[in-house]
């Protein structure tokens, strides 16, 4: 496997032209880009991926997420990961920001998009152990019962009324 190198930004997510290695420690004062893409059915229905055994926070639940790679884009960054982990192609353009959450060393910014019907699902199987279509209520029933991913709690926290009123609308239209 290939090292995965990213581009570090300031602590106003501003790039400063530094790159930096996965699995090292990240510099103090530095951060990077971490974001996710949920995708929804016109049904409200939302795709959830479980974790794989051999990941951090194993056969847990969450959505669609990784690391920007250096020269990405949030979007192309979210977009890529979507397609690298469930099969799922979506244009940058085409993915809604629902928000942007600062964690100790990262800016995790999580976008949404809306599907027609079933999509094909194509697991990573070193990323994604499993997936599935949930409502929106049982994503909520997931949160509460401790089955998503422990950073997502905080996250969702956060995010969980924009991504509501997402689905929303996209059941709506």
């Amino acid at each position: 496997m290939t090292e995965e190198i990213w581009d570090l930004l300031d602590v106003d997510a501003n790039p400063t032209g530094e790159t930096h290695v996965r699995d090292t420690p990240i510099p103090e004062g530095r951060m990077h880009l971490v974001v996710a893409a949920a995708v929804v059915r016109r049904d409200g229905r939302i795709l959830v991926a479980q974790r794989a055994a051999e990941k951090t926070f194993p056969f847990a639940w969450e959505i669609s997420a990784g690391s920007a790679l250096a020269g990405e884009t949030s979007r192309e960054a979210a977009s890529r990961e979507l397609y690298e982990e469930v099969g799922v192609r979506c244009e940058p353009s085409d993915l809604t920001p629902i928000g942007r959450v600062i964690e100790p060393t990262a800016f995790f910014d999580l976008y949404a998009t809306v599907v027609d019907g079933d999509v094909d699902i194509v697991l990573d199987p070193d990323e994604v152990a499993d997936a599935r279509w949930v409502t929106f209520d049982e994503f909520d029933r997931m949160t509460a019962a401790g089955e998503l991913a422990d950073p997502w709690i905080h996250r969702l926290q956060q995010f969980r009324p924009a991504l509501g009123e997402f689905v929303a609308t996209a059941v709506g239209s």
